[in-house]
Parts: C-alpha cells; sequence; structure tokens
C-alpha cells in the first residue's frame, strides 16, 4: 500500500492518543426542546472527537465532513499544540497561505489525528464522506486509504459545484467541479435510495421521483434537442434552455401524452419528468457523477433565507447532504459532522427525517465564536420555523442574442422596443424589471419582494461545550473531581476500547457497564474527603459482592485503594484497578 510522507508526520502520527479528555458541558440556555439524542459542540474538533468517544466509538453510521480545502486564501491558523520543536515553530509562522511552502504538510498534519479519531468512531458498517477539491484530493486520499484500509476508499462522487464559467483561472481552465471522497464497506446504490421516491398524485405505475430534463449539448451540435416546450393543458411556453432538452420532440411528445411531465406553476420553472421506481433496476449501482442540478449557490440561497444574511462562505446546499444521507440504509442512523460551519448536515438530517419519517439523529462540532450565533441558531430556526424575506421572480422574456442582433440590418431596435414594451405592460405588476445577458441570452424578469412563514421541521438539541482537561493526578488535590458519569465513560473506554452504554450505569452500587471482556466497576464520588477515607477502598467483602454478580466474565474495579490481596482475588475473578496509584500511597500512610 502506498504511504504518503509529509513533515511532521512522525509528530503527529500518534496524537490523538494524546489528546486530553475533556468532558461535554451541557449549556440547557443554549440547548432546545427534550434530550432528542441531537448535539452541537462548541469548541476545537480534535478535542471534542476525544471527548466523542468513550459514548461512541464505534457507533457514527455515516459522517460528512467538508474541512478546508487549503487553498491558500483561507488563512487557516493550525494549533493543535503538538508537543514538538518543528511543530511549534510551524505555530509562528501561521497563518497558512499560498506563499507557505509547507502549507500542504501544515494540512496534513491537522488533517491526520482528526482522521485517526474519526476512524475510530465510524461503525464498521458507517460510510464517510470528505468533500475536497483538486488542491488536497490526490494527498487526502492516500492518508485515508492508509488509515482506514487499502481496500476502505469506494471511489469518489464528482459534484458539479459551479453552474456558470469561472474565468479567474489564468491557465484558462474552469474548476467547475469538486469531490466527495466515500469511504466504507458499501455505497447504497439505488437499491437504498427508494426513499425518494413516492407518489403523491396516487399515479396507477407507482412511486416516482422528479428527474431532470435539461440537456448537455448546444444548438450548433443537437439542433433536434433545441425547441421550445409547451403544456399542451394551458399553452405556457415554457421556451429551451441553452443547452437544451434531454429528448428529442416525437420522444417529448410521447411522454406528454403519457402524463410524464411536471408542469411547473411558474413559466421561470423547468418542465421535469416523472422517473417510476418500477422501470428502475432494482440493483443498479449509483453513478459517480452527482448530476442533478444542485450548486454552491444554492447552499448560499439557503442560507440567506434562514439566516437573512450572506455572511458565511459556500455553505454546502442541504439536497447533496441529503443525497449522501440516503446512501446509508438505516433511518435512524447516527451521524456526525466535525467540521459543521453553517450546520447544513443539521437541517439535512431533519429535511429528510420529515419526507422519510426517519428518526436519524446529528451531532455537530464547531470550534468558531459563531458556534452558538450562526450554527446552533440556524438549526433553531429550522426546528421552530422562520421568517424568509425573498425575492420572488418572474421570466417575462428570453431571447438569444447573436452579432446579428446588434449589425445594422439587425433588429436591435425591434428587440429593444419589446422590452420597453414589457417594462411598459408589466411595470405595474413587479417592483422591478431586471434585464441581463446571461450565457448568450437576453434574459426580462419581473421581481418582488416577499415575506412568509416557513414551517418548522421539529426536533431538538443539546448544546455543549468542552470543560476543562481531566487530569487523573489532579483528583488527588481535588482540582479535578468530575462527576461519576465523565469519569466513568472515560476510564471505561480507555480499559475496554469501547463505549460506555450510560443505561447499564448504576453508581449506588459502582456498577459502570460490561464490555465483551469485563464487568466494570468504579468506586468513586466527586469527593475528596471520600477518595481518601476507607469507604473508597476495595474490600474481601465488597470483592466477593462483586464477584457473585456476574459468572459470565471477569470484573475489573476502578478504586482508589484495596484492602485485600491479589491472591484472594484472583479466584473471584477480580482486578483492581488503582484510581489514581497515588492516592493508594496516600492512604497507606
Amino acid at each position: 500500500m502506498p504511504e504518503l510522507h509529509f513533515k511532521g508526520k512522525e509528530y503527529v502520527y500518534n496524537h490523538h492518543l494524546n489528546v486530553p479528555f475533556r468532558p461535554l458541558l451541557a449549556q440547557p440556555d443554549k440547548s432546545i426542546g427534550e434530550d432528542s439524542g441531537n448535539l452541537i459542540i462548541h469548541g476545537d474538533n480534535l478535542h471534542a472527537l476525544k471527548a466523542l468517544l468513550p459514548r461512541y466509538a464505534g457507533k457514527v453510521d455515516c459522517i460528512f465532513i467538508d474541512p478546508p480545502y487549503n487553498t491558500g486564501n483561507e488563512n487557516l491558523c493550525y494549533n493543535d499544540n503538538v508537543n514538538s520543536p518543528i511543530m511549534r515553530e510551524w505555530l509562528n509562522s501561521n497563518p497558512v497561505n499560498r506563499e507557505d511552502m509547507l502549507r500542504h504538510d501544515k494540512w496534513l498534519a491537522m488533517m491526520w489525528p482528526r482522521l485517526k479519531l474519526l476512524y475510530e468512531l465510524l461503525d464498521e458498517d458507517g460510510l464517510l464522506f470528505i468533500s475536497i477539491d483538486d488542491n488536497e484530493a490526490s494527498r487526502l486520499q492516500i492518508i485515508v486509504e492508509e488509515i482506514f484500509g487499502d481496500d476502505s476508499l469506494l471511489g469518489r462522487f464528482i459534484w458539479k459545484s459551479r453552474q456558470n464559467k469561472d474565468n479567474r483561472n489564468i491557465n484558462g481552465l474552469s474548476n467547475d467541479h469538486e469531490y466527495i471522497l466515500i469511504v466504507g464497506k458499501l455505497i447504497a446504490g439505488e437499491t437504498r435510495a427508494n426513499d425518494s421516491y413516492s407518489n403523491p398524485d396516487a399515479d396507477p405505475r407507482g412511486p416516482w421521483a422528479s428527474g431532470n430534463m435539461v440537456g448537455l449539448a448546444s444548438q450548433e451540435d443537437r439542433p433536434n434537442l433545441h425547441y421550445d416546450l409547451i403544456d399542451p393543458n394551458t399553452n405556457t411556453n415554457y421556451g429551451c434552455p441553452a443547452r437544451g432538452w434531454r429528448y428529442e420532440k416525437s420522444t417529448m411528445d410521447r411522454l406528454i401524452s403519457e402524463n410524464c411531465i411536471l408542469w411547473p406553476v411558474l413559466v421561470t420553472g423547468r418542465p421535469r419528468e416523472k422517473t417510476f421506481l418500477a422501470e428502475m433496476s432494482e440493483h443498479t449501482n449509483i453513478s459517480s457523477i452527482i448530476n442533478f442540478p444542485i450548486f454552491t449557490r444554492d447552499g448560499t440561497d439557503s442560507f440567506e433565507r434562514i439566516m437573512g444574511t450572506r455572511e458565511f462562505a459556500f455553505p454546502k446546499p442541504p439536497e447533496l447532504i441529503e443525497f449522501l444521507i440516503r446512501q446509508h440504509p438505516k433511518n435512524d442512523a447516527l451521524i456526525l459532522d466535525s467540521f459543521a460551519g453553517s450546520a447544513t448536515t443539521a437541517h439535512s438530517v431533519l429535511a429528510q427525517n420529515a419526507k422519510d419519517g426517519g428518526i436519524r439523529k446529528f451531532i455537530l462540532v464547531e470550534c468558531e465564536d459563531y458556534a452558538d450565533t450562526l450554527t446552533a441558531e440556524r438549526v433553531r430556526r429550522v426546528i421552530n420555523g422562520y421568517e424568509f424575506q425573498g425575492t420572488q421572480k418572474e421570466e417575462l422574456y428570453r431571447e438569444k442574442i447573436t452579432w446579428t442582433n446588434f449589425s445594422k440590418e439587425g433588429p436591435h431596435h425591434k428587440l429593444l422596443q419589446h422590452v420597453q414594451s414589457i417594462e411598459n405592460l408589466d411595470g405595474l405588476c413587479f417592483e422591478t424589471i431586471k434585464k441581463e445577458i446571461k450565457d448568450g441570452e437576453l434574459i426580462v424578469t419581473g421581481e418582488n419582494k416577499i415575506t412568509k412563514r416557513v414551517a418548522g421541521l421539529g426536533g431538538g438539541f443539546t448544546f455543549y461545550t468542552l470543560g476543562e482537561p481531566l487530569e487523573i493526578d489532579k483528583i488527588l488535590t481535588g482540582e479535578t473531581l468530575p462527576d461519576y458519569q465523565t469519569l466513568g465513560a472515560w476510564l471505561f473506554h480507555t480499559a475496554t476500547g469501547q463505549p460506555l452504554k450510560v443505561e447499564q450505569t448504576d453508581a449506588g452500587c459502582w456498577y459502570l457497564g460490561a464490555s465483551d471482556s469485563y464487568h466494570v466497576w468504579l468506586i468513586y464520588r466527586p469527593d475528596l474527603d471520600f477518595l481518601k477515607s476507607r469507604e473508597a477502598a476495595l474490600t474481601l467483602s465488597l470483592a466477593e459482592q462483586i464477584g457473585n454478580a456476574y459468572k459470565d466474565k471477569p470484573h475489573l474495579v476502578f478504586a482508589p485503594a484495596k484492602y485485600v490481596p491479589n491472591k484472594m482475588l484472583l479466584p473471584l475473578g477480580v482486578e483492581h484497578a488503582p484510581l489514581p496509584f497515588a492516592l493508594y500511597r496516600m492512604e497507606k500512610d
């Protein structure tokens, strides 16, 4: 298997093991609804992922992350506090920009420990989706295979993220796409995406989905695909898109006669076709090309409708994340996004649940200061509903523009007169008449400002921050005395490598829960006097009580002290783990 070497790799290779455990502290005033199982965490995502391990190791079904693309224009600062001189030197040269010759190494050093923790959190049948572009796609693929395994990379989706060409690149190439790396065992394909089909009009042909009919060819290449599409029932002319239609006229007429065309209410919309589930092969592999017309700007528009601002750069559209969510078969999947940003993932989970009746849960992690005011606030508005102030548009005229329009013999004066007549006739119906030339077409649009209420999707979440690092030695001085559940979850995971099932815990009898190999116990109260007393010791009578409680596997008992030799504990199937050793020494003194 190929291995990628980058500067600093030896220092971050096992850095995830040295990240301190920090408890999650609930913030009720920033939470909403009942305890729904949804989490929004404000804090460094490396520390937050470590904090999630005791409860969620190996239990996350689906992960989507949209990390920084490392374009050199993001002014990123990497501050993982890796204990090495070379890494500290790098930190002194933050932020990272295009002139930084080590920016790719720094990006990899940032991603490596986070991917290692995501690997520990992901269920063995889970799916990980990573959004990326050409800046780091090739390097990311190699470290993903190194961490998750040589056969773990299923492939990549190619998403046409840009609708219009980007003319800023001096190399003459417009980068109109992004990638989504797919990591796991199996992608769902059409079999698992059937929940996108429904039958709202009781069509006797069964469930159907809305399909795009816009073509891909210019009029010069495929003139037979360029014609006006007219609804025969209303005589509404929906015109012809710049790339024509997917079907020639005779096929389109057949689809119209078979009632397979979905006509939009507004003339500005595009007619679409019904694609019936019965006509789809059950075992059809899903295409690696995401070809539905959802673009980055749709994510921006969605965010603006909810938040009333465009201050967040390039948020992903909810429809894209919903598509990814549907690739996992479980409708009760736990979905994690550790680069939460604008909270598109939480929005998508709630929206998909509303569509198919699912009970999926989400965990978001956001390190920036806007975690409450932007990330969580968007989710609050999606849950409760929000006022939408926007612009309602109606296309009034569209004409392909050529040089002939402006030649001496051309009809440019008639064209201008026609536009003027539209302004005179429709000016009273619209606040603004907008005229623009786009992709070789003159488009005249009427616009009105509108305000409406969007209903909430329901649900709730608990907002968390990260507590101070839990350092076991500080229990001795009383500086750190976590609650039973927090300490127990950390010790259980540290000892067994498995998450603690909270429902098994019974602090009254010191029982934490069962792993594959042990029953685990913790004698502890967040009280320094108790921890230094004889009550906190493992005695023979308590050991016998523990040994008799369960006979199917050995017992591991965390306790500050013990008053019975190991040779008496072993026959009982009991093993003592000092908590911590310094307390035991103090008790002996």
